[in-house]
């Protein structure tokens, strides 16, 4: 079983910010620092971890956000000398998890320093993320933080330039959300627009997930946006404005589906049947289609499905799956077999009894077959 997430706040990370603010700060109190970061660490869960190491940055460093914010940048491995697959503070610096709290410790004390908060957020993304810690300042002073951010979307570090887009999610998990954006994502759209062809993944993937969030409470507008990027798109903007429209596709959002060149199917379907109409708890279910064109021309197709899971006061909920896409062959036919697990996850409670599964193509639904799951 792999280690529990919240272990990637523990003594090694605590103990190697404590040395370096030490090394920054002569009369820094590191024992005590540790001693208040770990307190019960073994009883909180991962963000209770990051908000402990905060309170205790509060506690042992100076009062002066002028000071304490020098020691910060002092603290900090080299730019580009830090390991984000360790994840931890090292002989070099700090990077990684112990930016986290960093951040937060920014964002809830910089509001009245906002040069250097935001100097520290550019520096702080670049060793990990400031996605979290910049969200107070957006809350505080939304037009002037966003000023800053539309310079960055030219930042020749790419973990700037992706703090633009992640900083800036409306729903941001494990985020303080951003009622304004929620309710207005236009001033957003100008930073998207300037980021949707960067040179890099990780860039680009931030971009789609910011609209992704934009598309749960402005689907039109999403969909309208979708239209406009794909004009001449590469390859890469392709991927990203179908990754943006996840959300929107499994939804059936005509709109969007129309963009994306997913018109109303003209298919029928010959067969749904659930191969393990009975499926024990920890195993899968498996079930097949078969499905014919009804159209004299070459179709597209997103085939998704739905399960809907059986609750606890015995109404279901559904959770739509990605499955396929195709260009189906005129008057052709696809026969098509799907293993579901089902099996424990963190996300979800199962309850025994009537389950079905629901067939989606391109957001319509073309019948269900129910199934027994035992536990």
């Amino acid at each position: 079983m792999p280690e529990p997430f919240k272990n990637l706040f523990n003594e090694s990370v605590i103990s190697g910010m404590g040395g370096h603010f030490a090394s920054a700060w002569s009369d820094f109190d590191q024992a005590g620092f540790v001693s208040a970061a770990m307190d019960n660490l073994d009883t909180l869960e991962l963000k209770q971890r990051s908000d402990q190491i905060t309170a205790a940055m509060v506690a042992f460093l100076p009062a002066d956000f002028e000071h304490a914010g020098a020691i910060m940048l002092a603290s900090l491995a080299p730019e580009g000398e830090h390991d984000f697959a360790r994840r931890t503070a090292n002989e070099t610096g700090i990077s990684g998890w112990g930016i986290m709290p960093m951040t937060h410790y920014v964002g809830q004390y910089g509001g009245g320093h906002f040069d250097l908060s935001m100097t520290l957020f550019k520096e702080l993304t670049k060793r990990s993320s400031s996605e979290f810690g910049i969200r107070y300042l957006l809350l505080k002073e939304p037009q002037r933080t966003l000023s800053v951010l539309k310079q960055w979307t030219s930042d020749p570090n790419l973990h700037v330039r992706r703090l633009v887009s992640e900083g800036t999610r409306p729903r941001l998990p494990w985020g303080m959300g951003l009622p304004v954006f929620v309710k207005d994502p236009t001033p957003l759209l100008p930073l998207l627009e300037a980021l949707k062809d960067d040179d890099e993944e990780y860039v680009r993937r931030s971009v789609a997930n910011n609209l992704n969030d934009i598309a749960k409470d402005h689907p039109d507008m999403v969909a309208g946006i979708a239209k406009a990027w794909l004009k001449g798109a590469s390859k890469n903007r392709q991927r990203l404005v179908k990754h943006a429209c996840r959300t929107l596709i499994k939804q059936g959002h005509k709109r969007t589906l129309a963009a994306l060149g997913f018109g109303p199917p003209q298919v029928e379907i010959q067969a749904l049947n659930t191969l393990t109409p009975q499926v024990i708890f920890g195993n899968g279910l498996e079930f097949e289609l078969t499905v014919a064109s009804t159209s004299k021309q070459p179709q597209s197709l997103i085939i998704d499905y739905a399960i809907h899971h059986q609750k606890a006061n015995g109404s279901t909920s559904a959770k739509v799956f990605k499955w396929k896409t195709i260009t189906l062959k005129a008057e052709a036919t696809l026969i098509a077999k799907r293993k579901h697990a089902m099996r424990k996850i963190t996300t979800r409670v199962y309850y025994p009894g009537t389950h079905s599964v629901e067939i989606l193509i391109n957001g319509v639904s073309y019948g269900r077959q129910d199934f027994e799951l035992v536990m």
